[in-house]
């Protein structure tokens, strides 16, 4: 076994962390009769020779081993090297052109050529997977058709022998593994998807397993979205209600003791997410189906009811988890979907409990429907802490505060105080105080306490501005002594950080801290623009006298001024309004400006301290085309136009007749995207509203 392992010079060549002079001892590793040994050497696989998904020389030079490995019936976990040759090999460049394209210096050359050079070593030792589709293993039964489906150089022959083996296959799981095969063959070659489709479609009618007809139903969405029929949410709701009712197939192995790897952390957690479901697999099923419903979000609404209103708690968590992803992308009617999810909240099941309230804290507003719901959960539980994650946060308590102060709910208020009491409070609840508003200023006396106790030391910002924060929301003025406190012994560590929250504050707090107007001036001339900028707001809103605070910020408006200062002194003047108009001639230098954010932030506050909105709507609608990210910016300007911003009745209406969400990114998602893009949404009603009024 790995003959000629020891003729390779591994330490000539390099991975993610240096030289490869340790994959001989991986390779090995994989080859272990020890569970804990070879899950270690998968581990290290991963995480050096095949790093976050890179092909390296040294990668190149585990292929023939690794194929080998995977030929021999003595290694055990062999599904798990089938499925690191499929992603070493796997990678898709799109055409040969694209490396033909790349100068032999240009520094993507080597990295394309390595990944296709690894594609081209594992398709020539690909028939070594045509074996595995009839392995003793189950796990490598699994593995095997996705790697032919992948890497085989022949098409046609990989899609006659899968389908050929679902015939006589009998594991539930190989046979879906079967099925997804044959939809990545038809999705890889054109030339082959007008027959899977029909083959698909066929299954999905045919077959006896309620199972199977759900995966070549999901395959056939997923290669042929057109042919998706009409009543798909009627057939995967009846499916769904036949896997569940259908006989229990024998529990799988025993779960493996657990490894200080990453690899074994992501098992345990996939094992634990399946324990005591008896179909796991019917999540990816419908997160396929979903991805080939697209932007059908009436009919996937549809389905995740169907499969909220289930009595299998596994296929309500699995709804909960679809609906994340689809409320991040797609706006829609989602109040009974949100109902239904807070009915979860009182499930015996920890596992749905917990789904339940990671989604709804997301939400902000839109967990409205499920307030209710919220309130019940925090008052049937009342013990344990409230405010830290921890044995109650595992049961939804922890989430459930949270979204219940974030969508306003005055419920909220007395937990969190009590949170407030009971020791460190995560970070995310003290900011959603602001969405309580003034009826929280009962938190105002614990918040001052907790301000009082904040250490002034390098933490003193990570500590204290979530507290400012939520004083400044509630204007909580009564704990001036300890903001001040905090203001003048900031630690060089993030000084201009803490000073910029305090003075921030201040300004919340208005005229009742005339006391703080001082300590406020003396910072109208930090060199940091923020700091200026916030000081001059708050000696402003303080005396209400505007000269020192305009002589400051026009100094920020100058030639060579950054894009970040320049930003900073303009939202402090659109904060002070219509008694900053003598800056509105520094303000206009800035809408020719490079710079879109300091277009857009001059416009903004120059419409603030002039109202000449003739000027600075052409402005705004032209970064509204050009960056969907300052939309909100410009929509609370259009709001507060109203009539004034007719130019821009289309650009709104445009923006209110889209289904997807202006800021959805496939690269991931924000806490606050969703609640980001519903502003967008109100403030272009509002501003529409105005303008429609107007013409009455």
């Amino acid at each position: 076994m790995l003959t000629g392992i020891e003729e390779v010079d591994w330490a000539s060549l390099g991975h993610a962390y240096g030289p490869a002079d340790d994959v001989p001892e991986l390779l090995r590793g994989l080859a272990s009769a020890d569970p804990a040994e070879r899950e270690n050497a998968l581990d290290g696989m991963y995480g050096a020779v095949h790093h976050q998904g890179d092909v390296y020389d040294s990668t190149l030079a585990c292929i023939p081993f690794l194929l080998e490995l995977v030929a021999d019936p003595e290694v055990q976990d062999r599904g798990c090297i089938v499925e690191l040759l499929t992603s070493i090999g796997g990678i898709d460049l799109g055409d040969d052109e694209e490396l033909a394209e790349l100068d032999v210096d240009d520094e993507e050359f080597i990295p394309a050529a390595n990944y296709a050079m690894a594609a081209a070593a594992i398709a020539a030792g690909a028939d070594v997977f045509l074996g595995l589709v009839c392995d003793p293993d189950p796990e490598v039964r699994i593995a095997a058709p996705c790697a032919l489906a992948s890497l085989h150089p022949d098409p046609v022959r990989v899609l006659g022998l899968l389908r050929e083996r679902l015939t006589v296959e009998r594991d539930t799981e190989v046979r879906l593994a079967l099925v997804a095969a044959v939809g990545r063959l038809a999705l890889r070659h054109e030339s082959l998807r007008a027959e899977t489709a029909d083959w698909l479609a066929w299954l999905s009618r045919a077959a006896q397993a309620p199972g199977l007809r759900l995966a070549a139903l999901a395959q056939l969405a997923r290669i042929a979205p057109a042919e998706i029929p009409g009543d798909v949410v009627e057939r995967v709701t009846v499916l769904l209600d036949e896997v569940r009712t259908a006989p229990g197939e024998p529990a799988g192995e025993t779960p493996r003791a657990a490894t200080p790897t990453l690899i074994g952390q992501v098992r345990e957690l996939l094992e634990e997410h399946s324990a005591g479901r008896p179909t796991p697999w019917t999540e990816e099923l419908l997160r396929t189906l979903h991805t080939a419903l697209d932007d059908r979000v009436d009919d996937r609404i549809a389905l995740i009811l169907a499969q909220l209103r289930s009595p299998d708690w596994g296929q309500r968590s699995d709804a909960i988890w679809l609906c994340g992803s689809l409320i991040r992308v797609w706006r829609g009617r989602y109040e009974e979907v949100v109902r239904l999810v807070g009915a979860q909240l009182s499930d015996p099941e920890p596992r749905l409990r917990e789904a339940a309230g990671s989604f709804l804290e997301r939400l902000f507003e839109l967990a409205g429907p499920s307030a209710d719901a919220l309130a019940a959960r925090l008052a049937a539980a009342p013990q344990g802490p409230l405010g830290l994650p921890g044995p109650g946060a595992r049961a939804g308590r922890g989430g459930a505060l949270l979204a219940l102060a974030r969508c306003g709910d005055a419920r909220a208020i007395p937990l969190l105080a009590r949170a407030l009491e009971e020791g460190e409070v995560r970070r995310e609840l003290l900011y959603a105080v602001k969405a309580l508003g003034p009826a929280a200023l009962p938190l105002a006396p614990a918040l001052r306490r907790r301000l009082a106790e904040v250490e002034l030391d390098e933490l003193l910002y990570d500590r204290a501005a979530p507290l400012l924060c939520a004083l400044g929301a509630v204007r909580g003025v009564q704990a001036l002594p300890e903001v001040l406190r905090v203001l003048r012994g900031a630690p060089p560590n993030r000084r201009d950080w803490v000073r910029e929250a305090c003075l921030r504050t201040l300004a919340a707090f208005g005229p009742a801290a005339r006391e703080a107007l001082e300590d406020a001036r003396a910072l109208l001339g930090s060199e940091s623009a923020a700091v200026s900028s916030m000081a001059a707001q708050a000696v402003w809103a303080l005396d209400g006298s505007p000269e020192e605070a305009l002589e400051a910020l026009e100094g920020w408006l100058r030639p060579g001024a950054s894009g970040a200062e320049w930003c900073a002194a303009a939202r402090a003047l659109g904060a002070i309004g219509p008694a900053a108009a003598a800056a509105a001639p520094a303000l206009r230098a800035g809408l020719g400006a490079r710079d879109l954010w300091v277009r857009v932030r001059s416009a903004a506050a120059l419409w603030r301290v002039s109202g000449d909105a003739a000027t600075v709507l052409p402005v705004l609608l032209a970064a509204w085309d050009e960056n969907r990210h300052t939309r909100v910016t410009v929509a609370e300007c259009l709001a507060e136009m109203g009539p004034a911003a007719a130019e821009a009745e289309f650009a709104i209406r445009t923006e209110l007749a889209r289904r997807h969400r202006h800021n959805a990114r496939e690269d991931g998602a924000g806490s606050h995207d969703v609640h980001d893009d519903e502003k967008l949404l109100t403030l272009c009603r509002a501003a529409l509203a105005r303008m429609e009024r107007h013409r009455m």
